[in-house]
């Protein structure tokens, strides 16, 4: 290490300030910061609150998202392998392409059962979409940087890899660089860089991606990846995230599947449902939901992994847990008042609150979003009417809206906005509550 050590400061010279590229210091502070502890201190009489910088804060935040990675590789792998299976089953011939080439080159088949099976599959979807993430973004990060002459910020790490894990498995790679782009610059770059983004970068993106190519990153086609050969390269296997099925619960559908309850239908909602055979490939339940093993968005599934990256936040000192309380406690009791209140037309409302918790990106969203230190909340009052608002909020644009049966990226969003208005509520809170306090 001491080698490269002194080849980069060889290096420093021609970036330094007067040297042949100076223009370019960014890219030179960006590597050696990433390898080196920087090698600047303070000068004169300074106040160390903690040794938590920038770069520990992001480096912990990807620590904490390794459950969600794994989980995105083995589950998307997972769930193609199941559908890949069925098709087989039903006699037809599964479409494979280069994922299947890759997995075949390396001794490895597409047994469901088998968990290098799964997880090297699963990893030939999830990878290029990281890499291709990464290219696009971290080039537009560095473009601002060289044209502001500051340093590229290690928070693009965290966004970089928060982005792919909000994606369903077979999204074209071209949409996923230009929604990161939006992302990087429509949502923090021209705002100013880091720390200065009123919106979360990555749910940025990713609203643009919503809302631009809804057919690609929404429905009911996009969410298993494997395809039949006999249909063209159409998905073989469909299967929106499980409140795109019980958003599509009516009474004529209740009719139709012999259902006595609203409960029931959610207990037999298809979550791999094959457009080849249209047979179901299994159902959803509670634990299935809550362990992960389901389609959906590629990170977003497991709610265990999302509880230990969780853990790992708060107990580095990172994410709030004020924020995610409050998330948890606006979710289910918004979702409680719906859940008493019933609905003979809507049975998104008789989803009863546990299960809110596990479906779709909720978890996700609460612990990785939500908490995001530059747009959320920063006073401690604050955090908790914050989460408050974005839980509620959630459960009242999946039940109340049909179109967006999803509801946690459009409810932190929302909070973004609302965050500094909280903060400021709080902070005058404060002063009148201590003004008469001391009144003489």
């Amino acid at each position: 290490m001491k080698f490269l050590r002194d080849q980069l400061d060889k290096m420093h010279p021609l970036f330094d300030k007067g040297g042949k590229l100076e223009k370019l210091y960014p890219l030179y502070e960006a590597a050696d910061t990433f390898l080196y502890t920087p090698g600047m201190v303070a000068k004169g009489l300074t106040h160390v609150r903690d040794s938590l910088d920038l770069k520990r804060m992001m480096t912990m935040v990807v620590i904490a998202l390794i459950p969600c990675v794994f989980m995105a590789m083995w589950n998307t792998g997972l769930q193609a392998n199941r559908a890949i299976q069925s098709i087989v089953d039903a006699g037809l011939e599964p479409a494979y392409d280069w994922h299947h080439t890759i997995q075949a080159a390396i001794g490895l088949g597409h047994d469901p059962g088998n968990f290098l099976d799964n997880l090297i599959y699963g990893a030939t979807f999830f990878l290029p979409i990281y890499i291709v993430c990464m290219a696009a973004g971290g080039t537009c990060e560095v473009i601002f940087s060289c044209i502001r002459g500051h340093e590229v910020n290690e928070g693009f790490l965290v966004t970089g890899l928060l982005f792919p894990l909000t994606l369903p498995p077979d999204i074209p790679l071209w949409q996923v660089a230009i929604g990161i782009m939006f992302g990087v610059v429509v949502g923090k770059e021209i705002f100013g860089g880091t720390g200065r983004n009123f919106m979360n970068p990555a749910l940025t993106a990713r609203a643009f991606l919503y809302f631009a190519y809804a057919g690609q990153i929404s429905g009911d086609k996009v969410w298993t990846a494997a395809k039949v050969a006999s249909e063209g390269g159409v998905d073989g296997y469909s299967g929106a995230t499980a409140l795109g099925q019980l958003a599509a619960v009516t009474p004529k559908t209740m009719t139709e599947m012999g259902y006595d309850s609203p409960l029931e239908a959610l207990n037999n909602v298809p979550t791999t449902a094959s457009i080849a055979t249209g047979e179901a490939g299994m159902t959803l339940d509670w634990m299935s939901s809550f362990l992960g093993t389901i389609p959906g968005s590629m990170g977003e599934t497991s709610t265990l992994a999302c509880l230990i990256g969780a853990a790992i936040l708060i107990a580095a000192g990172i994410g709030s847990w004020r924020i995610m309380s409050g998330c948890v406690i606006g979710a289910l009791a918004f979702s409680a008042l719906l859940y008493m209140v019933g609905s003979n037309t809507n049975y998104m409302f008789h989803i009863p609150p546990w299960w809110h918790l596990v479906i779709g990106g909720f978890a996700f969203g609460t612990v990785f979003m939500a908490t995001d230190p530059v747009s959320a909340s920063m006073t401690e009052t604050g955090k908790w009417f914050y989460g408050g608002l974005i839980g509620a909020m959630t459960i009242l644009i999946r039940a109340i809206n049909p179109a967006f049966p999803e509801g946690i990226m459009l409810a932190i969003l929302f909070g973004n906005v609302f965050a500094p208005l909280i903060d400021y509520f709080v902070v005058q809170a404060n002063i009148k509550r201590r003004t008469l306090r001391y009144a003489q």
